[in-house]
Formats: structure tokens, C-alpha cells, sequence
């Protein structure tokens, strides 16, 4: 099963309990396998969020076992420095520095560190030493918030 093919699966309760399914980890393969589950919420995630969500999950993979070998399922917040990979989640945090990592170059570059000006279902524009440059979403291969210490 594809990691798309089980955010699919368990999206529907985490949304069911109230919480967003941010992000999704599999690493599986022999005993050290891991799923990481990242939630949010408008008002934060606090450790019984995790502990609601995590037992909502595992009878869901109890009954589904959608995932070979034995794995570890940890279910966290996302962090300060949260992956975007929606355009959803680009169109939250306008405004935010972000750092990003496209799969190929696009004019010569891959890697862009800057303000997120602008987000729809299809691109984003980040700013960067006043520059704006347009991305499409399709093109990202890793997004993060540049958390504000």
C-alpha cells in the first residue's frame, strides 16, 4: 500500500475526530519500521490529541492490515518547521518563510528560501531578495515552514 493509498485509508477518522492528517510517514521493512502520523488542529495539538488519534488508528490498521512486517505508529503534531504539501497548506501560511526543494531545477535552481506570497491549487509564489518566483506544487519535492525563533 502506498502512502497515498493509506493517508486515503485513515484520513476519514482522523478528519471524523476533529483533527487534520497532515503529513504521513512509512518506513517499513523488517522489525524497525515506523508509520508516522502528523495531525493538527486550529488551536494546537496537545498529548491526549496524539493518544486519541493513535487509538483510533490502530483499530483501524488492526482490522484493515493494510501494512506488512511489524512497525512502530507514533502520532504526533507536525512542529514549527511542518512540511506543506497541500495547497491548502500553502494557502495557511501565507505570509511565512518557507524553504523549498523542487525534484528537478526550474531555471537553474532547486532550492528556494523565502516568503510565501502567493498559493493556489496549481502553484505558489515565494519571494525571495525581492524576486518573486513561481512554482508549480506538482514540481515541490520537500516544503517546510522556516520557523521564527
Amino acid at each position: 500500500m502506498t502512502s497515498e493509498e493509506l493517508a486515503r485509508l485513515l484520513e476519514p477518522a482522523i478528519e471524523g475526530l476533529g483533527y487534520e492528517l497532515c503529513d504521513l510517514e512509512a518506513k517499513l521493512g523488517g522489525r524497525d519500521g515506523v508509520l508516522r502520523i502528523f495531525i493538527d488542529k486550529p488551536d494546537g495539538i496537545v498529548l491526549e490529541d496524539c493518544e486519541k488519534v493513535s487509538r483510533q488508528i490502530s483499530a483501524i490498521l488492526d482490522v484493515e492490515d493494510p501494512l506488512p512486517g511489524q512497525y512502530a505508529l507514533e502520532v504526533s503534531s507536525p512542529g514549527l518547521d511542518r512540511r506543506l504539501s497541500k495547497p491548502a497548506h500553502f494557502e495557511r501560511f501565507l505570509g511565512e518563510v518557507v524553504k523549498i526543494k523542487l525534484r528537478m531545477p526550474l531555471d537553474g535552481r532547486r532550492n528556494y528560501r523565502g516568503t510565501l506570497v502567493a498559493a493556489n491549487e496549481e502553484n505558489i509564489e515565494v519571494e525571495v531578495d525581492g524576486q518573486a518566483h513561481s512554482l508549480p506544487i506538482k514540481t515541490i519535492e520537500l516544503a517546510r515552514l522556516v520557523p521564527s525563533l
